[in-house]
């Protein structure tokens, strides 16, 4: 018998069917002879929805405010999901982030989970129960609720999963699995069958939208092993877990892009000691995350100084920037938000010369132009216009073998259609 937590995404809870689906699927787990907790995220759109009716009472809504407003959307789809395995004749019990013990950091909309006190989760998988936990929320010391930014309800799941010592940690979408390119771009994109907390680290930093980041690394600071897998089949996905050393390593496990982030380049700088910390200690203190930063090379005194942060950072980015550029004394700043992020991944790298001509070549030969170029051991990101991302990708799909014999089809299911073909395969 396993301890088994069970994360659905949004897609998978986006209507009544669809939680009737998701509900059999739990108790399908629980006939197997296993306990299972469920940690769900908001049904569909809602999150958007949300935030669209903030939108239109306030431009600038109270983040504390805000993260009250956001939680109940996971707590609409906690909430049905245990009607309908009750309605089953199982016995469920659903859990805000708050009655589950997740205790956070004070920021709003991007809290940190700190500590999950899950007594009363033990306790009733002890009392027969399938726990329903709200995904995204937590409480932090004031006992107010936080959450924990976009795609946050993959860090409660492995904390969660972590907090109870599960077995493994199901995280449950509308593909089935992780695969070397994003197969709504790369058809021919391969599902891999294992991956290393490193690399799917990089691919979800990088912008592979299949797990979030932070998901990833709470896991690999825990040893909590996740499976990605699809609501919709009952295929094995992915495991995402501990490299195993004695493994031989492909040189590209694969390659992530990112279209939302812009560059920003101060021009003219003053090429002296302590420019480069004015700069970016004022973006710091504004808490603008940064991604890639270069600086040219100097001609009689001066320099452009070029970074490159979310949109969503944008506005932010130019207050801080118009207001640093008289004190450094630099001429202008310049924005390009049409830009794309092109990221290959793979701890083979390190020890693979040569990579980085092949990319550079394969985009070359597909007349792709590259702006920035940023390096790490196992990732080489590129920055490229964005109408040339779908070509870049491709490109070096297929330049370091990754491209598959079959082609990806993309299915989701009604409740209806996956009983039929259930039936049908009998």
């Amino acid at each position: 018998m396993a301890l088994i937590v069970a994360k659905f995404g949004g897609t998978s809870v986006a209507s009544p069917e669809r939680i009737q689906m998701v509900a059999k699927r739990l108790i399908s787990i629980k006939q197997q002879g296993n306990d299972v907790v469920a940690v769900v995220s908001a049904m569909g759109k809602t999150t958007d929805e949300l935030v669209g009716l903030a939108a239109a009472l306030s431009k600038n809504p109270p983040a504390r405010e805000m993260d009250r407003l956001l939680s109940t959307g996971e707590q609409v789809s906690m909430t049905l999901l245990a009607m309908a395995i009750e309605a089953r004749g199982y016995r469920a019990m659903s859990f805000t982030g708050r009655q589950a013990g997740i205790k956070t950091s004070t920021e709003h909309k991007k809290a940190k989970i700190q500590l999950v006190h899950a007594d009363r989760i033990q306790t009733a998988i002890e009392e027969g129960y399938i726990p329903v936990v709200a995904g995204f929320q937590g409480i932090d010391e004031k006992g107010d609720i936080t959450t924990l930014g976009r795609g946050g309800s993959d860090t409660t799941a492995v904390a969660v999963a972590y907090g109870i010592g599960a077995d493994v940690c199901e995280i449950y979408s509308d593909v089935d699995g992780v695969y070397s390119a994003d197969p709504r771009l790369v058809p021919r994109a391969r599902k891999l069958d294992v991956i290393s907390y490193d690399d799917m680290l990089e691919l979800s930093s990088a912008g592979a939208g299949v797990l979030q980041a932070r998901a990833v690394e709470l896991a690999r600071k825990y040893n909590v092993v996740i499976h990605s897998r699809s609501a919709f089949s009952d295929a094995p996905g992915t495991l995402i877990k501990e490299d195993d050393p004695s493994m031989e390593k492909a040189v590209i496990s694969g390659i992530a892009h990112d279209t939302s982030e812009v560059k920003i380049t101060i021009r003219d700088a003053p090429d002296e000691s302590g420019i480069a910390s004015k700069i970016f200690s004022a973006l710091a203190g504004n808490k603008v995350n940064l991604d890639m930063i270069i600086q040219n090379v100097s001609e009689e005194g001066s320099t452009d100084m070029t970074f490159t942060c979310p949109e969503s950072d944008l506005d932010k980015a130019r207050e801080v920037v118009e207001n640093v550029i008289p004190v450094i004394r630099a001429r202008d700043y310049v924005v390009d938000e049409n830009i794309a992020k092109v990221s290959l991944v793979g701890t083979g790298m390190k020890s693979s010369p040569g990579v980085a001509a092949r990319a550079f070549t394969a985009l070359a030969e597909a007349d792709v132009n590259i702006i920035l170029i940023s390096t790490s051991p196992i990732r080489l990101s590129m920055v490229v216009a964005a109408d040339q991302v779908e070509v870049a990708v491709r490109a070096l799909h297929t330049a370091f073998g990754l491209d598959s014999d079959s082609v990806f089809e993309e299915t989701m299911l009604s409740a209806e259609e996956l009983e039929a073909k259930k039936k049908k395969g009998r």
